[in-house]
């Protein structure tokens, strides 16, 4: 079948790039159990755990499956990168998350999808993929041609640089394959270079990787103890993963601006001390649909106090003090550290 059609009702559901891909294993597998044995997953047991064999073959997720239908949507906005903004006492939050959470809207133009394919080709069994998955997203959308992997380990898009989410669809429809594209980060090391814990390490396979240990998108995000004492001040004032990497990268300088209404903005770097009086209740109201509720109420308290002490500002005393004598020891364990650094 060719895949022409397929990538031009993709378009028509929302998807500005689509690739396809063969349902078979892929040998980047070898790199992943790698990647995992070495440590780098830290505390993500979901990684680790019965599914990470699941990864070895698309096939495990739907029997069927003879091609995977990669698809990209871009999330950049117009709003400056956490490079160049200089107000420490505004609290950073990922560039993914600013909007409406990406698995729903990828969903719903992946199922829209489904429906036109449906409408023209003969009757198929499918999977949709978005993310949560046990599937090695990125090689089959580099397998696809949507973009190659680069050093920060991001998927890089020529035109449009690595601002944009992916999802999948399983299908059991016999597709024409693209080509992958050719690796364009040359010599470039800005992404190396720029993080400010150095977790982007060495690694045998892909050249490098992401030592989750040190990065703080996994601190931020995914950690749920306390953040190790010797990394918080270079933490800096990120309360919601870290986009450091990607607004280093010379491919993200032209990158186009999402035409997604779903993906724009609620609240761009919200003042550190509007985020440390929220109760949970509100924490629930005001990120409900949101990425941010992954960190958890606790977690995300926990960022704003480190955020805080590393901004040095008097004016964060009298809300730290209040978080020092919350009743969840990790939090005020935190605010302490923090008051530390005021004094």
């Amino acid at each position: 079948m060719n895949s022409l059609r397929v990538k031009a009702l993709a378009r028509e559901c929302g998807f500005e790039l689509t690739g396809v891909a063969p349902a078979l294993p892929a040998s980047e597998a070898e790199y992943y159990h790698r990647w995992v044995a070495q440590g780098f997953a830290g505390e993500m047991g979901y990684l680790t755990d019965r599914r990470a064999d699941v990864r070895n073959d698309p096939r495990n997720l739907l029997p069927s499956a003879k091609s995977v239908i990669c698809v990209g949507k871009p999330y950049n906005g117009p709003q400056p990168y956490s490079t160049t903004l200089r107000e420490p006492e505004l609290g950073w939050i990922s560039r993914y998350a600013w909007g409406e959470d990406y698995h729903d809207v990828l969903r719903r133009g992946l199922e829209r999808l489904v429906e036109r394919l449906q409408r023209e080709f003969q009757p198929f069994e499918y999977k949709i993929c978005v993310d949560t998955a046990p599937l090695l997203e990125r090689t089959y959308a580099y397998r696809a041609g949507l973009g190659w992997i680069g050093k920060n380990t991001c998927l890089i898009n020529q035109q449009m640089g690595s601002w944009f989410f992916l999802g999948e669809l399983l299908v059991s429809l016999e597709m024409e394959p693209d080509a992958p594209p050719p690796d364009r980060c040359g010599t470039c090391t800005r992404c190396i270079d720029a993080c400010p814990t150095a977790a982007i390490v060495p690694s045998p396979g892909p050249v490098y990787a992401i030592d989750s240990r040190l990065c703080i998108s996994y601190f931020t995000i995914e950690l749920r103890a306390a953040i190790p004492e010797a990394h918080r001040a270079e933490i800096g004032n990120h309360v919601f993963g870290c986009d450091i990497c990607q607004d280093v990268c010379p491919w993200n300088t032209k990158s186009p601006i999402a035409s997604e209404p779903a993906f724009a903005p609620r609240r761009f770097a919200p003042p550190l001390e509007t985020l440390a009086q929220l109760t949970e209740a509100e924490f629930r109201d005001i990120f409900r649909g949101s990425p941010i509720r992954r960190s958890r109420y606790n977690g995300f308290l926990r960022n704003v106090a480190v955020a805080m002490g590393n901004a040095r500002s008097e004016r964060f005393r009298e809300p730290l003090l209040r978080l020092a004598e919350s009743g969840e020891p990790m939090v005020a364990e935190h605010a302490r550290w923090a008051l530390d650094q005021l004094n």
